[in-house]
């Protein structure tokens, strides 16, 4: 009976993985490496990848890029897995951005913005005398802060119309807040977040007018962990901003008009959108690691709190499957649990990989030629 079970899991297993376009990345936080989960099995590792304790993997097109906390910008194969290139920006980096033909990368030691092309050939050193973080595209612009000196540079690239990107300082906003730490955005707007005051920056990247919108943070407690913004804390209506300090997810309307302050766990680290916008999954630090936290983003109540058995360090939702999934860094694992609306007191562990000291969790959509090929491979 065990062995017929296991077998129609199996087949469950290899039948959703047909239609799906979903590779899964996973940083091996101290490993140097990335595993690779695809048609729902662990099946491949890219090695000797550096300091991984805060990487960050984007792709665009059918490229993979990595950078390091050493300051590597690796290109990689996503298909084939394969690692192709490496070049060295700085001692630390923090962030990058993948432009249609460079990459934008904010570095913490050597205080510099460095353009690369989309080979990792350098084009360009933008000397800030800062820490650089919350760096973004829109339009012809480069966004970024200055973390060490409480400023918003808004880069142009002169050379719009030909291979290689230049970039000229277009304005600088100074003053816009105490060591912003982290932004994001959505259209227009360039929403930073600000470690050290009780407000969140804004920029409309349009008119170039910035503007502080105030938090009501109440008691701060200790930092252990700094929040992050990106693009999966913005729904069709609302900006979820998860607070400094504070056991709060505050919610904007898109005029940034308050709506709500929604109160937590704990001090909140990653604010995760699933895909059809009904949830938020809100993740911890400090003693609240182990927790996670999904919130019903129309009526902003707590629908369930999970507690892992070890420390949830990232996590993200798949597109095109109905999966959340955690990557659990204390227990060595990475695990799927399925998504069952409208209920989430029934979703469910569906998959566990074993994946070393996993940290960020990075999907890749693969080509259908290749789809076609690996399944008739795999199945």
């Amino acid at each position: 009976m065990k062995k017929m079970l296991f077998l129609l899991f199996i087949l469950g297993a290899t039948i959703s993985s047909l239609s799906a376009r979903e590779k899964i990345f996973v940083v091996e936080r101290e490993n140097s490496a990335l595993a690779v989960i695809d048609h729902n099995l662990l099946v491949d590792k890219i090695k000797n990848m550096h300091n991984f304790n805060h990487a960050v993997v984007k792709f665009r097109d059918n490229d993979g890029y990595v950078i390091t906390r050493d300051g590597y910008v690796i290109k990689f194969d996503p298909i084939h897995n394969k690692k192709l290139k490496e070049y060295k920006t700085s001692k630390s980096a923090i962030g990058f951005i993948i432009g249609s033909n460079f990459l934008a990368v904010a570095n913490y030691d050597n205080k510099t913005v460095e353009i690369l092309d989309r080979d990792l050939n350098p084009l360009q050193t933008i000397k800030t005398g800062s820490r650089n973080v919350g760096i973004k595209i829109y339009k012809n612009y480069l966004i970024f802060e200055l973390m060490d000196s409480d400023e918003i540079w808004v880069m142009k690239n002169e050379n719009l119309s030909k291979a290689k990107a230049h970039f000229v300082l277009f304005k600088k906003f100074k003053d816009i807040g105490k060591v912003p730490f982290d932004a994001m955005i959505h259209k227009n707007l360039y929403v930073a977040g600000l470690f050290n005051s009780p407000d969140v920056g804004l920029l409309n990247l349009d008119t170039m007018k910035y503007k502080k919108i105030p938090l009501n943070l109440g008691r701060k407690d200790r930092i252990l962990k700094v929040p992050h913004f990106g693009f999966w804390s913005i729904s069709k209506d609302y900006f979820f901003i998860p607070a400094v300090g504070a056991k709060k997810v505050f919610v904007f309307d898109h005029n940034f008009k308050p709506i709500s302050a929604i109160e937590v766990k704990g001090n909140p680290v990653f604010t995760a959108m699933s895909p059809n916008q009904k949830w938020l999954a809100v993740s911890f630090s400090g003693k609240d690691f182990p927790y996670v936290q999904i919130i019903d983003t129309k009526t902003f109540k707590i629908m369930r709190t999970f507690k892992f058995d070890g420390w949830i360090l990232h996590l993200r939702w798949s597109k095109d499957t109905p999966h959340i999934y955690f990557s659990v860094n204390t227990k060595n694992e990475v695990l799927a649990y399925r998504v069952s609306d409208p209920d989430p007191k029934k979703w469910w562990k569906h998959f566990m990989w074993p994946v070393r000291k996993p940290s960020g969790i990075f999907l890749f959509e693969a080509p259908d030629d290749y789809l076609k090929k690996s399944s008739k491979v795999s199945h």
